[in-house]
């Protein structure tokens, strides 16, 4: 073509592509007016503030109740403001422009009552509850303070005094360096007895007293003292939940596979406590009257390579629970309900790429502890079943070589309804993680890894189909990718930096050399490497982490995050993190 029409056509090739990056550029995502993130109008909380994200031209002045806020280059906001309990009402101007937002702040935990009485919802037990001949059983109950508190059940009544224990904030107070213990609230009442009679006692009655007055209240729940006659709990289902307690609360445990029998020692609502101490979902089990106790002995333990895993094979009588372990080169299966008369068990071969050694130990008359040691100190996976009654625990062999990855990425959100964190100008984390997980996806093939991706477009997807991948596919390093945000309590406006999070053993080396890694090469804020119960680092085939590569709500961190170029140098720098950190493991 001639010169000049080709200059023309350069130029503008040049003009389109400037264009192209000034829409995805910080500046592009500017309001232009004032704009409101979060908290949504009719907010509740039981934090004691909340913070406003936000934003609007970078001219002019924003004020909430005619107070200005301090903004970001490019206009955007994230003050803490306090709560007053009940409804708070905040007015942010801009100009011409208003926005109204209530947000209705509730106790923590529900006030004693001023009047002689209780709260109905506080009397426990809430649902029924079975327990054994003689075991303790606790009552509490909310009502007004300094009286005298009484329950009547099974003949006995059994006074309640007040509770002395500290209250507790929710788990989420670590993520804001504010989970501290506050001192008791007035009004809890509690006390403790035993019953020696079978039977079912019925609804304990509560009696709360002052001077000649009374008020009498029954709990929603009754009382069941346990017969001799045993019942045992069979599994239904693969991988139930196991938990410290009655409810979903609680922290989990083990998970136990299809088949497993333990002994019932009481109820709870719709949970059932096992003989070795762990609760469980009724909708998990099936509960059957039995003259047996589901126990077994353990005798020859079996070593077998299956590539990519080596088997260790556990012949029991009946299946039973156990728990699992993992701690730098060791791997610890504890077994319940089982005794050892075990003399011979066959040891890895030398060469056996995962283990160097099982020991074991019996710790009670019903628990045995197997010890593996595995070969270094990164461990690469496990998984654990039940064949018919042999329990067979297999341990990933190392990856092979640098060239043989297979890296699981997971874009955090997505879909209409999962908008993750939102920035201050709307812009969502379920965007920000697809095009962050894009990046590292051609990243890691340019280095020959095979990657899999659990989403590739803005569609919805639960937990369990992620996880399911992660089960399937049995990679090398499962991550998944967020931007984070924070509880009503925490202070958006100035928290920034990457965090980590880890749940198995496993994973806490890869955690801690890819955060550090990712922090120091990228020059970002350390926010910290966490323990953390989430469903993306729960998978036992696989190291896996969830990183948190920056703070969306962040008036100056979302810069940073949309940033292009700043997203390219991430998903370079998370590239090379992961090579360094299988090379450092293999000693290559």
């Amino acid at each position: 073509m001639p010169v000049k029409v080709k200059q023309v056509f350069l130029a503008l090739i040049a003009m389109t592509v400037l264009l192209l990056l000034w829409l995805v550029s910080p500046k592009a995502l500017t309001a232009q007016g004032l704009h409101l993130s979060y908290p949504p109008n009719g907010h509740q909380t039981t934090s004691d503030r909340v913070f406003f994200i936000g934003t609007a031209p970078p001219r002019g002045k924003v004020t909430i109740n005619g107070q200005p806020v301090p903004r970001s280059e490019y206009g955007h906001f994230a003050p803490s403001l306090p709560l007053q309990l009940g409804e708070n009402v905040f007015r942010l101007k801009y100009g011409g422009q208003e926005i109204t937002v209530t947000v209705v702040r509730q106790p923590a935990t529900p006030p004693p009552p001023s009047q002689l009485g209780f709260i109905q919802e506080s009397l426990y037990p809430q649902q029924n509850v079975q327990v054994q001949v003689n075991e303790i059983l606790c009552f509490e109950a909310i009502g007004t303070p300094n009286k005298e508190v009484v329950v009547n059940l099974g003949g006995k009544t059994i006074p309640l005094s007040p509770d002395p224990k500290f209250s507790l904030p929710g788990n989420s107070g670590v993520l804001v360096d504010n989970n501290q213990p506050t001192a008791p609230s007035a009004g809890k009442y509690r006390g403790c007895a035993s019953f020696p009679q079978v039977g079912n006692l019925g609804k304990p009655t509560f009696t709360i007293r002052d001077g000649n007055q009374k008020v009498t209240a029954s709990s929603q729940g009754t009382v069941e003292i346990l017969s001799n006659n045993l019942q045992v709990a069979v599994v239904q289902q693969d991988n139930a939940i196991t938990r410290t307690g009655a409810s979903s609360d609680f922290a989990r445990l083990t998970p136990l596979p299809k088949g497993v029998q333990a002994l019932v020692t009481g109820k709870n609502g719709s949970w059932w406590r096992l003989d070795y101490g762990a609760w469980i979902s009724a909708n998990d089990v099936q509960i059957k009257a039995t003259h047996q106790i589901p126990r077994s002995t353990v005798r020859g333990v079996q070593v077998q390579a299956v590539p990519p895993w080596t088997e260790v094979q556990i012949p029991l009588q009946v299946p039973v629970p156990f728990a699992i372990q993992q701690d730098g080169d060791r791997l610890y299966l504890t077994l319940y309900n089982t005794t050892a008369q075990t003399d011979t068990i066959k040891q890895p071969p030398i060469d056996d790429p995962a283990l160097s050694a099982i020991s074991w130990q019996q710790t009670t008359p019903t628990t045995i502890v197997y010890t593996l040691r595995t070969k270094g100190q990164q461990q690469w996976g496990y998984k654990v079943n039940y064949r018919g009654t042999t329990l067979v625990l297999a341990v990933k062999h190392p990856p092979r070589s640098l060239e043989s990855l297979s890296i699981i990425l997971d874009a955090g959100h997505g879909g209409p309804d999962d908008l993750g964190a939102v920035s201050p100008t709307g812009y969502p984390e379920k965007s920000a993680t697809l095009a962050i997980a894009q990046l590292v996806a051609e990243e890691l093939r340019k280095r020959g890894a095979q990657v899999i991706m659990t989403r590739t477009a803005d569609v919805d997807m639960d937990l369990p189909p992620r996880t399911a991948i992660i089960n399937r596919t049995e990679p090398t390093i499962a991550l998944s990718l967020h931007y984070n945000a924070l509880p009503d309590n925490g202070n958006a406006d100035t928290v920034q930096g990457i965090g980590t999070f880890w749940y198995h053993g496993q994973s806490q080396r890869a955690g801690a050399f890819i955060h550090k890694y990712l922090v120091t090469h990228l020059k970002r804020p350390d926010y910290g490497i966490y323990w953390g119960n989430l469903a993306m680092v729960r998978p036992t085939v696989a190291p896996a982490l969830l990183l948190e590569l920056g703070f969306m709500i962040n008036p100056k961190e979302c810069e940073w995050i949309v940033n292009p170029k700043a997203q390219r140098q991430v998903a370079q720098v998370l590239t090379n993190a992961i090579y360094e950190w299988v090379r450092t493991s293999l000693s290559l």
